[in-house]
């Protein structure tokens, strides 16, 4: 949150090639409005379309780099303009070791903003780094990407703004029902076999319904065998899926099946996205083959 405690404004900048496009995405994935490349004298009308709104966004973040022509001293005044309405972003300055920037510049191809027939890749980072100091003396953050992956960069973005992630997890999980006689979904990277659970299909009068009714699953996860192992499924769920968001990942698909994708996959997938909603967790639903024979 801003020091204000109003809607969070963040700026990214830096010198380039120090990962400014890989901090946005974490930003990004963390459920944040991000832009990159805006001129800093457009920031306040910006921050004035989100003020007041009841978004699903956390906050608003910026990329900003030397791209912008007087990027300093328009940054400079953007600040006055924005403190003048009582907001205050917070600015985080990424760098990285002089090697490491020139190693990542010859593996993209890609030229320097500052680079020209008169400078060099390596005078272009030099003088790069002299024109941003004053920024980067101005920063609440500075990190040195030197030896990072994205995973530490996610750790200590959300180290810096706890108050933001706390209480609401960055990983997306998807849910998905199926039908092993149909084909396992290729998307998926946990699988579970129901064919073990009660089967209604062998019950005249439950075979027309689905997982969906109340009926099919008061016969599946109501049974001993379906009761028991809904309960530790769903404990081991808990207790795994925050291990994957604490290591960065962004994206998570638990496909549950059983032979025909209508039964017990689809009253399983649906316990399972109400019992991770209710957690916290975004979450989606997708029952892909249910309406299939």
């Amino acid at each position: 949150m801003d020091r204000d405690g109003a809607f969070p404004v963040i700026v990214v900048s830096g010198l380039s090639g120090a990962g400014k496009s890989t901090v946005l995405k974490v930003f990004e994935d963390l459920r944040f409005f991000c832009v990159d490349g805006l001129p800093a004298s457009m920031l306040p009308r910006l921050v004035q379309l989100f003020t007041g709104k009841d978004d699903d966004y956390r906050g608003l973040v910026l990329g900003m780099d030397l791209r912008q022509q007087d990027f300093v001293g328009e940054w400079q005044s953007t600040c006055m303009e924005l403190g003048s309405g009582g907001v205050c972003p917070s600015l985080i300055f990424l760098e990285a070791r002089l090697p490491e920037l020139v190693r990542r510049y010859a593996t993209t191809r890609r030229p320097h903003p500052l680079e020209s027939r008169e400078l060099g890749l390596e005078q272009a980072l030099e003088e790069e780094k002299a024109l941003l100091e004053p920024l980067r003396k101005a920063s609440d953050l500075v990190i040195d990407t030197t030896t990072y992956s994205i995973h530490d960069l996610r750790r200590r973005i959300q180290e810096k703004w706890s108050e933001l992630t706390e209480g609401a997890s960055g990983l997306r999980v998807n849910v998905i029902s199926f039908g092993f006689k149909h084909d396992v979904p290729t998307e998926a990277d946990m699988v579970m076999d129901l064919r073990f659970l009660p089967n209604p299909y062998f019950e005249k009068e439950l075979r027309p319904l689905s997982g969906k009714d109340k009926a099919i699953s008061d016969y599946v996860l109501g049974s001993k065998t379906g009761s028991i192992f809904i309960e530790k499924y769903l404990d081991f769920l808990q207790y795994i899926l925050p291990l994957y968001a604490e290591e960065g990942r962004y994206r998570l698909t638990i496909a549950v099946g059983c032979t025909g994708g209508r039964h017990r996959s689809v009253a399983v997938a649906e316990r399972i996205f109400a019992t991770l909603k209710n957690s916290g967790y975004s979450a989606n639903l997708e029952h892909k083959h249910i309406n299939l024979e």
